[in-house]
């Protein structure tokens, strides 16, 4: 625990919100170890019961995590608002910052020539009664989603991937119900089943998508639902193939009553087909974000699904946020009906996917073993993450740690290769050969 900071409090209640404070205040930084429960308990003097209690319903919000004999340490992203000194350790001054997982800022598409037109376009403002998902969002989503084989039944818009499937979640778990979720997997996502309460079911992935093999043992635990990402899996690149995809419809028609989420973040920019498993149980979604593509401050999202699970999202959407902002869906609107702009993204995909192929290559070449299929990511298992990440920072290097994503799979480091040029690759090659002194396992660390 950070020296200068000591818990306090005299019930279950005191003492959980002592810990928040710390967190909140930046005090309790992510990773921060907290006391052994009899520890805190003498210290305090109250009853190892009290203190068990209080970490009890830390562990249920997302605030804390158990570490085995590591003990209960500050999650990495809890759900609380610190100061934002306090959000992201900055990488050392003059480093590459490869830690991000942001697409290539020079590749988006500008959007001032488009607001400009907005602008001078929109009419009247509108009121509660006229706000919600406009007709012509749904009628170019509903063509983008059946041009990959999405059925589009029922379409609405929330605001982004992770605000969608947590309406999804929250509309068909309860706090304690199991989710299988890919491991490695999206750090957002498992953070967000970590504040919601709900029991973690790793998933282990190869570069294909989820395993059949994982996938049967969720499934024989009792998930009540299943996440997977369709391509350019966060962090390991994986894509889901249509060999994967047949496997997969199999096992999930054994249970019809599973919701079934798909998450396709990357969208346009995937250099692969989409193989879809929509509409293989009565419940699922389909979700696509326009972030990575045209931009991480367009907080958009298309979601089509059975008619039930997307009346139920919409619900929740109508009494909480009410809707996605109309001026923003407008302007992805316009963006997907600006072929200039398609020709942008997908000059884009085209370029993650050779600088991506280029340090996977310069790494095969060094004996090296790196994961990445599609997406902006690169997966490196490593036998030391932490001196990994250490002997890459004083090379000046930053990247994220594996910690972040995975759950129960070994240590590895995620390489974000957007702000990579071609004279980066060979040195970076070299820094990676030193970051793995052993034969790193695959797949994926597992």
């Amino acid at each position: 625990m950070a020296a200068h900071y000591q818990v306090e409090g005299g019930t279950a209640a005191e003492i959980s919100a002592s810990v928040e404070t710390g967190v909140r205040t930046g005090a309790l930084p992510p990773g921060a170890v907290l006391p052994s429960v009899r520890a805190l308990a003498e210290r305090l003097a109250v009853s190892p019961a009290t203190v068990a209690k209080a970490y009890q319903a830390l562990r249920q919000r997302g605030l804390v995590e158990t570490a085995g004999r590591h003990g209960t340490r500050i999650r990495h992203r809890p759900p609380v608002a610190a100061a934002r000194s306090a959000l992201r350790v900055p990488p050392a001054a003059g480093a590459l910052d490869l830690s991000t997982g942001e697409p290539d800022h020079r590749l988006l598409p500008s959007l001032g020539p488009h607001l400009a037109d907005l602008a001078a376009t929109t009419g009247d403002p509108i009121g509660y009664a006229d706000a919600g998902v406009l007709p012509e969002l749904v009628r170019l989503a509903s063509r983008r989603l059946a041009a990959d084989g999405v059925p589009t039944d029922a379409v609405t818009a929330t605001n982004g991937a992770l605000d969608g499937i947590e309406r999804l979640l929250t509309a068909h778990l309860r706090p304690g119900d199991p989710v299988g979720v890919e491991d490695p997997g999206w750090a957002n996502l498992l953070d967000l089943v970590a504040a919601l309460g709900l029991r973690p079911v790793g998933v282990p992935v190869d570069d294909h998508g989820p395993t059949p093999h994982g996938v049967r043992a969720a499934l024989a635990v009792g998930v009540r639902a299943l996440v997977v990402t369709s391509r350019a899996q966060n962090p390991t690149g994986a894509t889901v193939t249509a060999d994967r995809a047949t496997e997969l419809r199999e096992l999930l028609r054994t249970r019809p009553d599973l919701l079934l989420v798909e998450d396709d973040h990357a969208a346009e920019l995937a250099q692969v087909p989409l193989h879809s498993l929509a509409a293989t149980t009565r419940s699922w979604a389909f979700v696509r974000s326009v972030s990575k593509p045209y931009g991480p401050d367009l907080r958009l999202a298309v979601l089509a699904g059975d008619e039930a699970t997307v009346a139920r999202v919409a619900g929740r959407m109508r009494v909480g946020a009410g809707w996605v902002s109309t001026l923003l869906q407008r302007l992805a609107i316009r963006l997907w009906r600006d072929p200039a702009v398609d020709a942008q993204v997908r000059a884009a995909g085209e370029s993650y996917q050779r600088r991506r192929q280029a340090l996977r290559a310069a790494l095969a070449r060094r004996g090296v073993t790196s994961h990445g299929e599609t997406g902006i990511n690169v997966w490196l298992p490593v036998p030391d993450e932490t001196r990994a990440v250490a002997g890459l920072r004083d090379a000046g290097y930053a990247v994220a740690p594996g910690a972040l994503y995975r759950l129960g799979t070994g240590p590895a480091v995620r390489i974000t290769i957007s702000p990579l040029t071609d004279d980066d690759i060979e040195p970076l090659a070299d820094a990676l050969l030193r970051a793995t002194a052993v034969d790193a396992p695959s797949p994926f660390g597992a």
